[in-house]
């Protein structure tokens, strides 16, 4: 029986636990778990730190923000992002078709919890960083859940905080706010510097309960008439976005000049971003409790307001949800070896260390948020292409064996306003926990690897299906390369050839993708012929998911209505991978249900061989067989 009489406990009595990883990760947003799971897959022993009972940051249960990315949702072919990310989401996709943010949630805890390699700490705070200025010696953490303190040790660091908290008590050199035109020379910087930031940001979420329902104010909500929302769409009004600027039609206008650009309806389910707040405070860290309960003020009173400030057609709708955790859109940025800035984004440049890439564009929203009256609430600065982000936006110019992921990375304010995005934060992270554990396993700082290592870091990110502009697979171990390819059927550019040409999208109008003419009844095959035989373990194919669709969570019902319904068509459903030598199968591999654009398939044991067939039984809807490339290792 236990005993219900205890001595009290002295603090000698808690010692902290102390472990030791190769890369240790604090922040389980986007940014983090991407870092976190890469890092593992590399081998590396891998610690992720996570202040939250659940993982995805603004994308999570808590905050409810859908991921923007390159694509611009809809606005760009082919932009977005795949490697983690996509997986992730692809997952949900095939799980949650119903929008559940609690199976979301679900999707990237498992995905963490069942990585080999990774230990995740969640509901742990970071409190202490131990650092000479130079170097992070260690970190010290607290579990609230459990009450046991941590001392984490790592060879590399990964600040993928949001707020570069990480770097902040290490003695990181950062920044804050706008640089002035003269540092840059960015066109549209200020002409004087100051700290203005994007403001933070509360969801909520109606429901129509097809009968009328109240709704009485608290009495410590705002009042807020029809002249606070000058600018600030509320209703039933569509917004529409072209290359160059965003066009905002109101009912009864002529929409029929740009009804295939269509990016988000605001109707009273959902809302909204504009719901903003405490850019212009004195420390948007230090006051991000005043500005939540200011924001809660806002949220409910703006809802008063569409329920009883006039016709908004919000008589059937009822308040369901509103978040316990602002949005945080902008606050420090950590400086690196490199610093991306608005030319580099205009330009497209295409870095030789680029090891990821963006597209969105670089908006800026007004500093005082929905308090700035009358004013537009974004300047919104869009631009054609994509542009790759070098190495050196991802690593400490003053720590040298801190890297940074997510929004905190080395940028210009107006660069930033496009890399905050939580896709192309995603994609960041991967490649920086790839460049860690690689760095880690062979003894090597952050930028020491970068300056002896960066070719082999690229062809690692394109490999795990991370696209970086200008770059195509060169990878000498990928025995596919030298294969002769033969097809059963295929369309006038959508060659079988394609599937070795080293780039795993379409880009610029060439589709690099093998795609049958329909799909016979004994499948479509294709087969990859080795000059020779060879000893194999492993296959990776890629698939086509069309990265010109959305698959993101959302609580906006134009992303909802807008997003195809399942599993996506193009996607390879079922086939047999069958592996010969001199005419005899040595291995045979069947594959249904698939719904995944990377397939893996490792063999259970190294098989000698020279030819490799693919046959292709079933998509997910669409008549014809898709591969982008196919790897043999």
């Amino acid at each position: 029986m236990k005993s219900f009489i205890h001595e009290i406990p002295k603090a000698s009595d808690n010692p902290p636990v102390k472990l030791h990883y190769d890369v240790l990760v604090i922040g389980g947003g986007m940014s983090g778990i991407c870092a976190a799971i890469a890092s593992a897959r590399q081998g590396a022993k891998t610690g992720l730190v996570q202040d939250r009972s659940v993982y995805g940051g603004n994308a999570s249960s808590e905050t409810r923000m859908h991921i923007s990315g390159a694509s611009c949702h809809w606005g760009k072919k082919d932009a977005a992002e795949t490697g983690i990310l996509m997986e992730l989401q692809l997952e949900n996709k095939y799980l949650n078709d119903s929008y559940n943010y609690s199976i979301w949630d679900g999707v990237l805890w498992s995905k963490v919890k069942n990585t080999e390699h990774l230990d995740s700490y969640m509901n742990t705070t970071m409190y202490h960083v131990a650092s000479d200025g130079r170097e992070i010696q260690y970190v010290d953490c607290y579990q609230m859940s459990t009450e046991v303190h941590y001392q984490f040790t790592a060879d590399i660091y990964i600040d993928a905080t949001g707020n570069g908290t990480l770097g902040y008590f290490a003695g990181c050199e950062y920044r804050v706010g706008r640089e002035d035109k003269s540092e840059f020379m960015e066109k549209d910087a200020p002409d004087r510097p100051d700290g203005n930031t994007m403001g933070n940001t509360i969801y909520f979420c109606a429901r129509d309960m097809k009968r009328p329902v109240k709704f009485t104010k608290p009495d410590w909500a705002c009042d807020l008439d029809e002249s606070w929302f000058a600018h600030r769409y509320h209703g039933d009004i569509t917004v529409y976005h072209n290359a160059d600027d965003v066009v905002v039609l109101k009912p009864g206008d002529d929409y029929e000049d740009h009804s295939d650009e269509l990016v988000e309806k605001y109707d009273v389910e959902s809302g909204y971003w504009w719901i903003e707040l405490g850019g212009d405070w004195d420390d948007i860290i230090k006051s991000s409790e005043d500005i939540r309960y200011e924001l809660y003020k806002c949220v409910y009173g703006v809802w008063d307001h569409i329920k009883n400030g006039g016709d908004h057609g919000a008589e059937n709708y009822e308040l369901v949800w509103v978040g316990a955790v602002a949005g945080m859109r902008e606050s420090r940025r950590l400086v690196g070896d490199y610093i991306l800035t608005e030319d580099d984004i205009l330009e497209n440049r295409i870095h030789e260390d680029g090891v990821a890439y963006g597209g969105w564009p670089m908006d800026e929203h007004t500093a005082g948020g929905f308090w700035a009256k009358g004013q537009i609430p974004s300047k919104v600065r869009s631009f054609k292409g994509l542009y790759s982000i070098p190495y050196g936006c991802y690593c400490s110019k003053t720590i040298g064996n801190l890297m940074m992921a997510g929004r905190n990375i080395s940028a210009s304010k107006l660069a930033m306003g496009s890399t905050r995005v939580m896709g192309t934060c995603a994609v960041g992270g991967e490649a920086v926990g790839t460049a860690a554990a690689m760095a880690s396993l062979t003894g090597m700082s952050p930028r020491e690897f970068g300056k002896k290592r960066m070719q082999s870091l690229r062809q690692e990110l394109l490999k795990n299906d991370c696209y970086l502009p200008g770059a195509r697979n060169e990878d000498e171990k990928d025995l596919a390369r030298g294969c002769e390819i033969r097809v059963t059927s295929e369309q006038t550019g959508y060659e079988g050839r394609n599937v070795i040409n080293g780039i795993a999208r379409a880009v610029e109008g060439e589709s690099n993708q093998w795609c049958s003419q329909g799909i016979g009844p004994d499948g479509e095959v294709l087969s990859l012929k080795l000059p020779e035989a060879k000893k194999i373990s492993q296959l990776r194919l890629t698939f086509d998911p069309n990265l010109s669709e959305e698959r993101c969570i959302s609580v906006s019902r134009a992303f909802i209505d807008k997003e195809p319904v399942g599993v996506a068509k193009e996607l390879v459903k079922d086939y047999w991978v069958t592996i010969y030598k001199d005419g005899d199968v040595v291995d045979v591999h069947y594959i249904t249900g698939n719904y995944q654009r990377l397939n893996v398939l490792n063999l259970k044991e190294d098989v000698w061989a020279d030819l490799v067939e693919i046959r292709i039984l079933a998509t997910n809807g669409d008549p014809d067989a898709r591969i982008f490339e196919v790897r043999i290792y």
